[in-house]
């Protein structure tokens, strides 16, 4: 019974060889949960989800996807820099350095995002610096960039909610990278639905696929959902794994990892 137990316990929370249906689906669960209870963390403090909690934010979406490629390149190694726990270890520290911005907010009246920001960005930086001498193709940058430069110039055409295009830009600028790096230079999409759609319809379906399901989720978002802060907090996530999953792929693809 206890073996059945810590198999289970190590199916759930522990890195597996390789991606499945079975634990994709599980990690969803998990991801899904993990983020209803930072929402009741958010709104416990009585922090808005606005373009301040943006900006606290997104350098720890830098730092995680950095961290998890210096475990690939082997720089540092623990079960806690790979999927799922990465998203554990970064949220615990995001959470950390929240409570403490908060603390420095009451006592010397210094914004809490501006805090957060600082910190975030500091933790990043660092773990940039051990792998920008690392960075040997600088084609990938030229690519990613020709590839995005439509999608950039059809928002800046289109009337749309800011929030809306910066979320749908993070996600087109994921499925573009992973585009990139399998068209040109032979890497393979771990992730199983991804993985399907390109090799039966090829690489440039994935990003076409993404446009179409996160343009339709915003504009449900939009239609349907009300309240504000639970809407723009799901725009804050599906914008967040977005841009981590595709800065982590661009540092793979640069490195040539």
């Amino acid at each position: 019974m206890i073996e059945i137990i810590k198999r289970i316990i190590e199916f759930l929370f522990f890195p597996q060889p390789e991606y499945t249906f079975f634990n994709t689906f599980i990690y969803a669960i998990e991801f899904v949960f993990a983020s209803y209870f930072f929402f009741i963390f958010l709104k416990r403090l009585k922090i808005k989800i606005d373009k301040k909690l943006v900006i606290s934010f997104f350098p720890f979406v830098l730092f995680g996807s950095s961290l998890r490629v210096l475990e690939d390149v082997g720089i540092v190694e623990s079960i806690f820099f790979i999927t799922p726990l990465i998203y554990l270890f970064v949220g615990l520290i995001l959470i950390s350095v929240l409570l403490m911005s908060f603390v420095l907010q009451k006592k010397f009246k210094i914004q809490y995002y501006k805090t957060s920001f600082f910190i975030g960005f500091f933790i990043s930086v660092l773990n940039l610096s051990f792998l920008v001498t690392r960075i040997v193709n600088f084609n990938a940058i030229i690519l990613v960039f020709v590839f995005l430069l439509p999608w950039l110039i059809l928002l800046k055409i289109v009337k749309w909610k800011k929030e809306n295009k910066a979320v749908f830009l993070a996600q087109i600028f994921d499925g573009t990278i992973t585009f990139v790096g399998v068209n040109f230079f032979g890497y393979k999409e771990m992730h199983v639905l991804p993985n399907f759609l390109i090799e039966n319809l090829g690489p440039i379906s994935f990003v076409f696929l993404k446009a179409f399901v996160v343009f339709s989720v915003l504009i449900l978002l939009d239609k349907f959902l009300k309240k504000k802060d639970e809407k723009n907090f799901i725009k804050l996530i599906v914008g967040m794994l977005g841009a981590s999953t595709g800065i982590r792929d661009l540092l793979r693809i640069l490195l040539l990892v």
